[in-house]
């Protein structure tokens, strides 16, 4: 056997052929090209998670936004609204009543007109006392002792009646006693430092 056979030989022992280069890189390469693939499926999941996320928070933005207009639409509406009647309202007040508080002040003097006037009342004397002292005039709906700014009576006394026929039967018990003094009964119609019979700090 000359030499070139003896090396054909050997070729044939060891696995014939030598494969390729290129044959190998491409093994290589593919598996590569896999690994690649999935890092990029992956980062393009967590891409299109992102943007569904982003989504969402720009819908509940917008959701928001809506609400707010809303509720200022409202808000401004309701102001509106509300100027609009309270505007109505004094107009309404204006017409019916043109003088300013003349229906008030009537009211007022309906009250007086059930209302007496009770000076030299003593300090130390309660509502249930005045009120009990004038109950057979007519029916007491009110006693009102006046208190200065510190709550010390002043001596004096509105009483307010139901009917106005009490007023008259009242002005019969002037001058008289009530915790040993003189009482001084007037029509508070009639009162020259008029007042009108207004709650105080003491009442019955």
């Amino acid at each position: 056997m000359d030499y070139q056979g003896q090396q054909e030989h050997e070729d044939d022992v060891y696995g014939g052929e030598i494969p390729e280069e290129s044959y190998m890189e491409s093994d290589f390469d593919s598996s590569a090209d896999a690994e690649a693939a999935a890092a990029a499926a992956e980062k393009a999941k967590e891409l299109e998670t992102m943007k569904k996320r982003l989504q969402e928070i720009e819908e509940e933005a917008g959701a928001l936004r809506e609400m707010q207009a809303k509720v200022e639409k409202e808000m401004g509406s309701t102001q509106v609204r509300g100027h609009s009647m309270l505007q109505l309202h004094l107009e309404n007040v204006a017409k019916k009543d043109p003088t300013g508080g003349s229906a008030a002040q009537a009211e007022k003097e309906e009250v007086d007109a059930r209302s007496i006037y009770v000076g030299n009342v003593d300090y130390a004397c309660t509502p249930e006392e005045v009120q009990q002292h004038f109950q057979s005039c007519g029916t007491v709906n009110r006693v009102t002792i006046l208190t200065d700014k510190f709550g010390q009576p002043k001596g004096f006394a509105y009483v307010e009646f139901v009917e106005v026929e009490a007023v008259q039967n009242a002005l019969l018990l002037n001058e008289s006693e009530l915790h040993g003094r003189q009482l001084k009964v007037l029509d508070l119609l009639l009162v020259s430092a008029k007042r009108t019979n207004v709650p105080g700090m003491k009442q019955y």
